[in-house]
């Protein structure tokens, strides 16, 4: 397939239905659960009950062949609030994982309960990052080993960071096997809700995206059958039996989500950049000082071009990312790293020049582009800080080993 940067008439039309769904009740809610700092249950719900919440949306827009269906609808989603979409779509990390390491038998039984029904929505989290591994995934101390005598895993450890962390319905957690093979001798493991041993740990407060809720996850002598592993035991020995013997294994699971994940995350970032362009832009429009709209001045009026050139920069990068990814195009040259690094990046230049423009009421809580600064924050920093991404994208371009 080659890459059109038209929509087609069905991406265009969920796309429009999902903006719809942001402006009608994701907006008018964001400013309260900013506030609350807590999971917007009834909006979840909400997204459930019309289908925007569905393991059938994602599924749909995961297998539209352009690649860039899934792209639009995170994009309006966080168009809306950041925080409120990530509370709605933060279970497709996991999902993605699932689908990405998974087996058929594994996705169909799992993905269901990621998700739960129109009436009783469930979330789910993926949990790699740790109090000493966040980008260093290698040094990950969450160990799972085997129990030959009950055919069971076991594991043990402390994930921080998690989206969904605790209250999630299913968590796919990242651990090691083999420690002494790094990151290579890493599997993940799906465990399904009220198991034994799995606990929240510490709710974080943080900065922004305050209505995702984002906790530590305790793992003490969680016991696990012998399926959970992600794409089977017997697949996962003969990998680490090839890493053994000194041939390739193929990648590595948290990596292999990550890769999966980039170019949404720019989505994502691209939705909240473009939604504080736009009040920008509006409020430029309207606001006079010195008898004139201050759109009008050449600090305001550059301040908008540039913002306006960036998300359109960022979003290009972002679609052609999903684009390669859909299709089995390799990132010969990092590209869903330049995506994320690019658009996560141009989310914390724009809403920072939205407050410039705005000014003082830019700074304040009555206007929007505040809490869009503080969520836009966050995407130079998960799955991947864009010291990681500049890192991923220089191996790639030079050959060399920096480091």
């Amino acid at each position: 397939m080659t890459f059109s940067l038209q929509l087609s008439d069905d991406v265009i039309e969920v796309r429009d239905w999902v903006h719809q769904f942001a402006v009608e009740v994701v907006r008018p809610a964001a400013a309260e659960w900013d506030e609350r700092e807590q999971t917007p249950w009834p909006i979840i719900q909400e997204a459930a009950k019309i289908g925007l919440y569905s393991p059938e949306l994602f599924g749909t827009q995961a297998a539209e062949p352009s690649g860039l269906g899934m792209l639009t609808v995170f994009e309006e989603l966080f168009w809306g609030d950041a925080g409120i979409a990530l509370s709605i779509m933060g279970t497709g990390l996991a999902a993605a994982a699932l689908a990405g390491n998974g087996t058929p038998e594994q996705i169909g039984r799992w993905l269901p309960e990621m998700f739960g029904s129109a009436a009783d929505p469930k979330v789910a989290a993926f949990c790699s990052s740790e109090p000493d591994a966040g980008s260093d995934v290698g040094s990950i101390r969450c160990r799972a080993r085997y129990d030959e005598a009950t055919r069971e895993w076991v594991l043990n450890g402390t994930k921080t960071w998690a989206t969904n962390g605790g209250i999630a319905n299913v968590h796919v957690v990242v651990a090691s096997v083999y420690p002494e093979l790094g990151s290579r001798g890493q599997a993940s493991f799906v465990i399904g809700p009220d198991t034994k041993g799995l606990s929240q740990g510490q709710k974080f407060k943080k900065h922004g995206i305050r209505a995702s809720h984002t906790a530590e996850v305790v793992l003490d002598n969680v016991r696990l059958p012998d399926d959970a592993i992600l794409g089977g035991r017997e697949k996962f020995e003969a990998r680490v039996a090839r890493v053994k013997s000194g041939a390739s294994a193929g990648g590595q699971a948290a990596m292999k989500t990550f890769e999966r994940t980039r170019p949404t995350v720019g989505a994502m970032a691209v939705g909240v950049a473009r939604a504080a362009y736009e009040y920008a832009l509006e409020y430029a429009c309207q606001r006079e000082q010195f008898g004139k709209k201050i759109g009008e001045f050449q600090a305001i009026a550059f301040k908008l071009a540039d913002m306006k050139a960036r998300i359109d920069a960022a979003r290009l990068l972002v679609w052609r990312a999903g684009w390669m990814a859909r299709n089995n195009v390799p990132f010969e040259n990092a590209e869903g790293s330049m995506a994320k690094l690019v658009a996560s990046e141009t989310a914390v230049y724009v809403t920072d020049e939205a407050i410039q423009i705005l000014g003082g009421n830019g700074y304040t809580r009555d206007y929007p582009v505040e809490r869009m600064h503080r969520d836009a924050k966050i995407f130079t920093i998960f799955e991947g800080t864009s010291e990681i991404q500049r890192l991923v994208i220089s191996r790639a371009v030079t050959g060399l080993a920096i480091r």
